[in-house]
């Protein structure tokens, strides 16, 4: 992963850790997978799990777009 899109991608992790329940138009709900979410930088894409018990944020996978949702 290029050096850029590693930054940025941690900085919209941080901002979306922070507040998951507010309007990101870089993070969309996964369809038919509940409290996940897919957050978008360039060609890379980051799955997060909100743990609603726990008030955490898991980040699931990172991956370049073709193999993120296999």
């Amino acid at each position: 992963m290029p050096r850029r899109d590693a930054t940025a991608l941690l900085r919209k992790l941080r901002e979306f850790a922070a507040d998951p329940f507010a309007c990101h138009a870089w993070a969309l709900p996964l369809v038919g997978r509940p409290d996940r979410f897919r957050i978008r930088q360039g060609d890379w894409r980051a799955v997060v799990f909100i743990v609603r018990a726990e008030d955490a944020v898991i980040v699931e996978q990172i991956d370049h777009k073709r193999e993120a949702y296999r």
